[in-house]
């Protein structure tokens, strides 16, 4: 019971998010899928590392599809997820955990970097900027 209760929260969260609360969940999932293969390839756990890296790339796929690839950050933010992307396919044939935490620190800079301009912009249009 107490799972279909937490099922349901999550669903409710990604539905009520807002477009950018919901980049952030996509960031923090990812950076959990990495730490999960992480976790996994230090117990020889191949198909769990393997379930976890693929996630993490479908994360990385699907950001990548929602990039303005005309304005220089968005060019610069795709080549950046193609980056990570090949790295996490290398990761995955090798089962290298130091390629896995290389993409993690990415991951998380790019979240934290994100949070930051969010909050900004929030602050700016709360002061009318």
């Amino acid at each position: 019971m107490d799972k279909n209760l937490y099922q349901n929260y999550q669903q409710n969260a990604v539905i009520s998010a807002a477009p950018e609360e919901l980049v952030t969940m996509l960031y923090n999932r990812l950076i959990k899928d990495i730490k999960v293969a992480i976790m996994a390839v230090q117990k020889s756990n191949i198909e769990a590392a393997n379930k976890a890296i693929l996630h993490a790339q479908d994360i990385l796929i699907h950001l990548m599809g929602t990039l303005n690839t005309q304005i220089e950050v968005g060019n610069s933010m795709m080549l950046m997820y193609d980056y990570m992307n090949r790295r996490l396919a290398e990761a995955n044939i090798k089962k290298d955990r130091e390629i896995l935490q290389e993409i993690q620190s990415y991951a998380e800079e790019i979240k934290d970097t994100w949070v930051t301009a969010m909050k900004q912009v929030k602050m700016e249009k709360a002061h009318g900027a």
